[in-house]
């Protein structure tokens, strides 16, 4: 069950690196306000969402103790994430003030996951 819970988190940390790297690749075009949401910003956010389910599933299934706050307060920013990279996924350009939302949301979950135990 060790290696199954170690393969999702490697798919979980993938996604959100590409979440996060997407963003990152957009920094200079938000400062000039052409950002967009590219597809590897919705592909990993749908990754973390499904391989986090799976890894809830997977440590209840092996007895480990869950946070359901913890991952109900990062499922609840990962939804407004998944949300408003959806809906403007096809947009030239996004907002800065909404671009940068989902950065921000984005490194908030990154924290709430390493710094809340």
């Amino acid at each position: 069950m060790d290696v199954l819970i170690h393969l999702f988190v490697g798919l979980h940390i993938i996604g959100i690196a590409a979440l996060l790297g997407g963003f990152l690749t957009q920094m200079k075009a938000m400062g000039q306000g052409t950002a967009r949401f590219t597809p590897a910003m919705l592909h990993g956010a749908l990754t973390m969402l499904v391989t986090g389910v799976i890894l809830v599933g997977l440590n209840q299934a092996d007895d480990q103790t869950v946070n359901n706050i913890k991952i109900g307060v990062k499922l609840a920013l990962l939804i407004v994430i998944l949300g408003l990279v959806y809906v403007k996924r096809d947009d030239e350009k996004v907002d800065k003030s909404l671009f940068g939302l989902v950065g921000a949301l984005t490194t908030a979950n990154v924290f709430i996951a390493v710094l809340w135990t």
